[in-house]
């Protein structure tokens, strides 16, 4: 009867005579709903419901219990169950709690994809780092927090050298990769609290909250020294034979007031590097090799 009911609201219905069949069939398949009846011979409908969250934490499960036993109902929900039904059964209130059930599946997935989307929306494509709007989102907080809590946060901004040329001579595909790997080498070189983000182009920028400017100074040498000494698939088409980066470095409060200062104080140090001769790191106005 309970599978006809359930049909005719245009489910997908799998039966399972028994508590061992209805673990093995749980072990192999995933069911949005699991519906197991508390008393049952052997294996009973609370270690069904036990086996099933331990299986498939994401399923939900109802539980079928007689009016004696509402304290095994209480139980059960207490184990993960999501709801009950009493019998005798009634027709129309296993529907709303089936219905019920499926429909907050439904909303938790679609909140999560929401979600999914949402955190997407503050990626690179490319890259898998933060992008342009993201970065500004970030910086802007970062620097509203230092200036609340009477901390630094230091701005990093790097651009791959003569990347036009390497473009041109293998290619904008080729050129896709080096971002690619820049990104990740940038990403494993810096701490979980750090904001990689791609600027634009091939300009990236990088923000170390609570960091002065003498350590993330620190950090940028041994960036650039890493990218320097790596190798890179067909760089020997570049100005000396190997990929390297600029860089321009700015803090706040030391450089800047506020978040579009520490930006173009930052900018302006890279703009620095790039014309004292590139692979360079610049330190607000104090050229570092």
């Amino acid at each position: 009867m309970l599978t006809d009911v359930l049909q005719e609201e245009g489910f997908d219905v799998e039966i399972a005579r028994n508590g061992f069949e209805a673990i093995g069939k749980i072990n192999k398949n995933h069911f949005d709903l699991i519906i197991t009846d508390v008393m049952m011979p052997e294996v009973d409908g609370i270690e069904v419901l036990k086996k099933a969250k331990e299986i498939d934490p994401d399923s939900d499960v109802i539980v079928m219990t007689g009016y004696a036993s509402v304290e095994t109902a209480v139980q059960s929900m207490r184990l993960g169950a999501v709801d009950y039904i009493t019998k005798p059964f009634n027709i129309d209130h296993i529907k709303i709690i089936v219905n019920r059930s499926i429909d907050r599946r439904v909303l938790k997935r679609k909140a999560e994809e929401g979600e999914f989307y949402k955190e997407l929306s503050k990626i690179d494509g490319l890259t898998e780092v933060y992008n342009h709007r993201s970065f500004h989102q970030i910086l802007e907080a970062e620097v509203n927090r230092a200036k609340r809590y009477n901390r630094q946060v230091s701005l990093m901004m790097l651009d791959i050298d003569n990347f036009k040329t390497y473009n041109d001579s293998n290619g904008h595909p080729a050129g896709d990769i080096i971002l690619k790997q820049l990104a990740w080498v940038f990403t494993k070189s810096c701490r979980e609290c750090d904001h990689i983000a791609r600027y634009g182009g091939d300009e990236f920028a990088i923000i170390f909250p609570e960091t002065s400017k003498k350590e993330a100074a620190h950090i940028g040498r041994r960036l650039r020294q890493t990218i320097k000494d790596s190798s890179f698939e067909k760089e020997e088409v570049l100005p000396g034979g190997s990929l390297t980066i600029s860089i321009g470095l700015a803090s706040f409060p030391d450089d800047a007031m506020d978040k579009d200062d520490l930006l173009g104080k930052a900018d302006t140090a890279l703009y620095q590097a790039k014309a004292d001769g590139r692979n360079k790191i610049v330190i607000c106005d104090t050229p570092q090799n």
